[in-house]
């Protein structure tokens, strides 16, 4: 197949109305024709010399007439660069999505900050973490034998205790259950049960369209088939996924095990995998899906009418 008759039988098939019209899917939602793109402005690896390569994740998300920032990346200064080279204003933005608490993800938020203050951001709620967060204040123990001045808040502590960010005056929406946040567009939220990242709460970006799923993951932690898996009380079809599916330094049989899901179980359509996904993935993918599989490195802008086309 040659590449011009690849794109046109990709364009045919990614993020199109079928002809059906909107279809009533497991959450009873209605289905929207409008065309996703996305455009990735933060990774490790590409082809686009204007952007400068570096480690961590960052998309621009367009759906609906919305425009999403997912994640900020590692570095404020390269994320400014690579939405200039792109010609994309991070001023003009509906929401912002940050997926985990990790660096190479929420790096770039000053840069984000400085020309968007009071743009909305969904972030992860946990009991501690730095986009802020509350607890009630029945989750400490209480001696009422103690005096007043070794007592928290003299024995009078605020119904709900509230935990300040590591920035302040962001506009930040703490997320901590499945939501729709704009008609179509959903977060699911997991959290990690693997070692190292053990009670990491991650956001994933879930688009709801007449093809099936959109899917954006920021790292997977929790793991990409979960976070698929819970994706599917939405719509059991999932169109397409993009991201990072942190397999970077998993063993090959762990790779082919989620692999094998993605394909097998869960019926992904196509993959196009960024990030921490790791090099060896990339080639089990690839494998795999075969003309499934989507290039979506630095710079890459995927959408229905121009697969891969470096603007």
């Amino acid at each position: 197949m040659t590449a011009k008759s690849w794109i046109v039988s990709y364009c045919a098939t990614l993020l199109i109305l079928s002809g059906n019209g909107a279809h009533a899917f497991a959450a009873s939602a209605t289905v929207d024709s409008a065309e996703v793109q996305i455009t990735v402005l933060y990774d490790a690896f590409g082809k686009t010399p204007a952007m400068q390569k570096d480690w961590g994740y960052a998309a621009l998300v367009e759906y609906g007439g919305k425009r999403i920032l997912f994640d900020t990346g590692n570095n404020p200064d390269i994320l400014a660069q690579n939405a200039k080279a792109k010609g994309i204003d991070l001023s003009k933005l509906d929401f912002v999505v940050m997926s985990h608490r990790h660096g190479d993800h929420m790096g770039g938020m000053g840069y984000l900050l400085r020309v968007n203050p009071t743009v909305t951001i969904y972030a992860p709620k946990e009991g501690f973490g730095v986009y802020g967060a509350d607890l009630p204040s029945t989750f400490y123990r209480k001696d009422p034998s103690l005096p007043l001045e070794q007592r928290y808040y003299d024995g009078a502590p605020p119904e709900v205790m509230r935990f300040g960010s590591a920035w302040p005056n962001a506009n930040f929406q703490l997320v901590d259950k499945n939501m729709e946040i704009a008609p179509n567009i959903h977060l699911i939220t997991l959290v990690s049960d693997k070692p190292g990242t053990l009670e990491l709460r991650e956001l994933s970006l879930v688009i709801n369209t007449s093809e099936g799923l959109v899917i954006v993951v920021g790292c997977s932690h929790p793991g990409i088939d979960k976070i698929v898996e819970s994706a599917t009380a939405i719509n059991p079809r999932v169109h397409f996924i993009a991201g990072g599916f942190h397999l970077v330094v998993a063993p090959d049989p762990d790779i082919e095990r989620i692999v094998t899901a993605l394909h097998d179980r869960f019926r992904v359509e196509y993959v196009a995998p960024g990030h921490c996904t790791g090099e060896p993935t990339f080639t089990a993918l690839k494998k795999t899906f075969g003309d499934h599989y989507i290039y979506a490195g630095l710079g890459t802008t995927l959408k229905a009418t121009q697969i891969g086309n470096h603007r």
